[in-house]
């Protein structure tokens, strides 16, 4: 009977040696000869040997699943390789991850461990590439792999430094292409202001990239006005924290940042399948970009094609050894050849100036000082003994050094100026010459504007009327100047007829929703593919400072839980928006409606605040600017088919710098009922804005019920006032809409969690409300919540001259139009 059985019980072990898993559980864990892939194939974790190089040593990693040639972004047991065939990854019931031997000896841990009550959780890996423990209860993700990089970034992973808790995110290079324990080179942010990108050989800096200027790395000039930046920072200067996300390239299906054993840092692109990886980036690029290769006060002149630096002093310095210069070893660099003026130190005037170099990275161990406008910094530095340099750089402001002047390099072309600090004698020569060379320009300006005005007079006389006219020819190229100029490179522009045919002329049966600034419709385009197209009004309040704003905001800003923008169209007085198709529209369609709100149960409600809480982290803390959305709603909520929400409709969002967290405005905009008090009565915005608006829209979601339109009991109470009543008395166990309350009897704890979390963000005080990594936390933690106090809205309304805002009916007061589109 053996001998008959054989053949299949062979036909089993083959299969057997390697199949497939969709989670790991404490009841199935993950065994070295089985995988565990993303739910869209793109991702794959198992065990590995590094170029198949022994398969005595086996390492637990994440690779992507379908490109050639592999390459592996995450690896667990980097120091303790597995040496047997009977190794397996397992987790516990708290949480934790734990890789055993064959002996049950442990491997490598994640380390983590869980506040849980359920003791109930699984591992998956994410289409992110993100390997997560995730608790069957709550959803809540209690360890990720993205906070424990290894050599590689994935999209939406992050480097980040917690000055306040002693924690950084860092990229650490294998030792070898053979050896993924950690090598010798490692990459960080560093906490100065503004931040950069530094990379360490050891205990010494090897390579940086120079001052982060508001979307780009300063000492990166192939960063400049044409590249498309797929990174985006966040200093939090108050609370000693940064994060620099990566945020994928546009138009290129995967890509990936690694930093290579031998300490260089790629970006990597591909579309996908056997046509392999294409390099997108590279630093350091040039033997110029290696850290203070000319010394200190030495300039190394920038050659990609060069393998040795080419170092010269700047202007007014010489080096510090003529023997130790003339024979290449650059080290210790350059010297002043005139000593600063002594007055300085004495308090007079001082007879110092500056020389200008063009083209240049900024120096390390600079400083950020708060002057207005570059001849405010030169002043400053100026009247500042200990100033040796300053830089006043579009996107940071002023830098100043005060010590000397280390890894400067200069690029052919882009760069910031430098302006170095030189005794008046040694400007003398340039100061004659540049005398004579203004004042042969000054003539020669003087004799062509003369020319200019006459021949202009004469144009006027003969095109007056015409001038009309070429101003309405001219206006979609001004448009299109202006668009270059307001850096949305990466957009697709799209030709006007290509959207008539994608929409069938601006058919009614394509129109998806009505809004203040425009009509949405869905359309189709050649290839297939749905796209929404918002039509802006010519007669609405969306001008050009809006469209542009909306432009340059969201080509910028990708997150999974913000709505993708494809492209543009202008033509004459028409401006268009591309979109990405949402499937199942806007949330208030599925809300409000009596049939519809049944397919959307509390585990679904749940996973859309959440998820609209993410986009608003993104927004307010992760993004390369701080946004304010101003405007957040049921209507501005996008869904796509897996019911994830997308946040859209950005043309009323601001933006912040620095440490700046508030603005004002004389033009109120947005729906009455989810702004703000101090919005609604002062223009005055912030993020605590937004989270007031998030509040009203959670209560939304809880109860199935529009702040608009709500009214309960014999006194009308307002959904604010309802909300407060029930959760005093019984702490909003109530609250859950009704339609779908009796299959959601489990649910009743998370609930109520819920409804406290908003009221906590729709207090009176902006100061009251949390942040919105606060309101994060609290949405997946058990931690106790603070008691909030009673909302503005609530207040007693009997005196008809209180100033309350409890009645929602006055929307005269406010510009915003009362019709919501189901589509941005």
């Amino acid at each position: 009977m053996s001998t008959r059985y054989f053949p299949y019980l062979l036909v089993l072990t083959l299969f057997s040696t390697y199949s497939f898993a969709d989670i790991i559980t404490t009841s199935s864990p993950l065994s070295i000869r089985q995988t565990l892939s993303s739910s869209d194939g793109s991702f794959e974790l198992g065990f590995f040997s590094p170029n198949n190089t022994s398969q005595n040593h086996q390492y637990l990693g994440i690779w992507f699943k379908r490109i050639t040639p592999r390459v592996y972004v995450w690896v667990a047991n980097r120091e303790t390789p597995a040496t047997s065939l009977t190794a397996n990854l397992t987790i516990t019931s708290n949480g934790t991850l734990i890789l055993l031997d064959e002996k049950q000896e442990l491997l490598w841990s994640s380390g983590e461990k869980s506040l849980l009550t359920s003791n109930r959780c699984h591992a998956e890996l994410l289409n992110s590439g993100n390997l997560v423990v995730v608790d069957n209860v709550t959803g809540t993700y209690l360890w990720q792999s993205f906070d424990h990089l290894t050599d590689t970034m994935l999209p939406l992973s992050s480097l980040m430094y917690d000055l306040p808790n002693n924690t950084r995110r860092v990229l650490t290079s294998w030792t070898s292409n053979t050896d993924p324990s950690p090598g010798e080179f490692l990459a960080e942010l560093t906490p100065e202001v503004p931040p950069q990108g530094l990379v360490w050989k050891g205990s010494s800096p090897y390579w940086r990239s120079g001052p982060w200027a508001e979307t780009r790395f300063s000492g990166i000039p192939e960063m400049d006005g044409t590249y498309v930046n797929p990174l985006t920072m966040v200093q939090d200067v108050v609370n000693g924290t940064g994060v620099l996300t990566f945020c994928a390239l546009r138009n290129f299906d995967v890509s990936y940042i690694k930093l290579t054993p031998d300490g260089s840092l790629d970006i990597h692109r591909s579309n996908g399948g056997t046509n392999g990886w294409i390099k997108h980036f590279e630093g350091p690029r040039s033997s110029c970009d290696l850290y203070g290769a000319c010394g200190p006060n030495g300039l190394c002149i920038r050659s990609i094609s060069s393998t040795t630096p080419t170092c010269k002093c700047l202007k007014g310095f010489v080096p510090k050894s003529d023997d130790e210069w003339s024979s290449g070893n650059w080290t210790r660099g350059c010297v002043r050849r005139t000593e600063l003026s002594s007055s300085c130190q004495q308090g007079k005037d001082t007879s110092d100036g500056f020389y200008r170099v063009a083209n240049m990275k900024p120096p390390d161990s600079y400083e950020l000082v708060s002057f207005g406008d570059a001849e405010e910094c030169r002043q400053g530095c100026l009247s500042n003994c200990s100033c040796l340099a300053f830089a006043y750089i579009k996107g940071i402001g002023c830098l100043v050094w005060n010590k000397e002047l280390l890894d400067m390099v200069q690029f052919s072309e882009e760069g910031e100026f430098l302006f170095i600090r030189l005794a008046r004698s040694e400007l003398a020569g340039s100061k004659r010459i540049k005398i004579l060379v203004v004042s042969a320009i000054s003539l020669c300006m003087f004799i062509i504007l003369g020319l200019a005005a006459f021949w202009c007079w004469r144009y006027r006389l003969k095109q007056n009327g015409k001038a009309r006219v070429a101003m309405v020819e001219t206006s979609e190229d001004s448009w299109k100047s202006s668009l270059k100029l307001e850096n949305v490179s990466g957009l697709t522009f799209f030709e006007m007829h290509t959207i008539q045919t994608a929409t069938d002329n601006f058919s009614i049966s394509n129109k998806l929703g009505q809004g203040g600034f425009g009509t949405v419709y869905k359309g189709k385009l050649q290839d297939g593919k749905e796209i929404a197209i918002k039509r802006l009004s010519s007669s609405s309040g969306e001008g050009k400072e809006e469209f542009m704003n909306e432009l340059k905001l969201i080509s910028k800003l990708q997150h999974r839980n913000l709505v993708r923008l494809l492209g543009y169209c202008i033509e004459g007085e028409e401006k268009l928006l591309v979109y990405e198709f949402m499937v199942n529209k806007s949330l208030d369609t599925f809300l409000f409606d009596l049939k519809k709100k049944l397919e959307i149960d509390w585990p679904k409600r749940f996973n859309i605040i959440q998820g609209i809480a993410r986009g608003l982290v993104y927004l307010h803390r992760d993004s390369f600017l701080r946004v304010v959305h101003r405007d957040l709603k049921a209507s501005n909520i996008l869904l796509d088919e897996k019911m994830n929400p997308k946040i859209s409709d950005f043309g009323l969002a601001r933006m912040f710098q620095g440490t700046q967290n508030q603005d004002s405005t004389g033009r109120v905009f947005g729906t009455l009922g989810y702004m703000s008090p101090e919005y609604a009565w002062t223009g005055t915005f912030s993020e605590k804005s937004d989270i007031y608006s998030f509040g009203v829209l959670m209560l939304e979601i809880i109860t199935g019920k529009e702040i608009s339109s709500f009214s309960y009991g014999k006194e009308n109470k307002n959904l604010l006032a309802h909300a407060w009543e029930s959760w005093s008395e019984t702490g909003g166990a109530g609250l859950l809409d009704q339609d779908i309350a009796d299959s959601e009897s489990g649910s009743v704890e998370a609930v109520m969690r819920c409804v406290q979390i908003s009221l906590l963000c729709v207090q009176h005080q902006a100061m009251d409300r949390p942040n919105i990594k606060q309101v994060v936390t609290m949405l997946t933690s058990t931690m106790d919540l603070p008691k909030p106090k009673q909302p503005m809205f609530v207040l007693d309304t009997s005196d008809e001259d209180s100033l309350s805002l409890k009645s929602n009916d006055d929307k005269d007061l406010f510009s915003d139009d009362e019709n919501k589109p189901v589509q941005e």
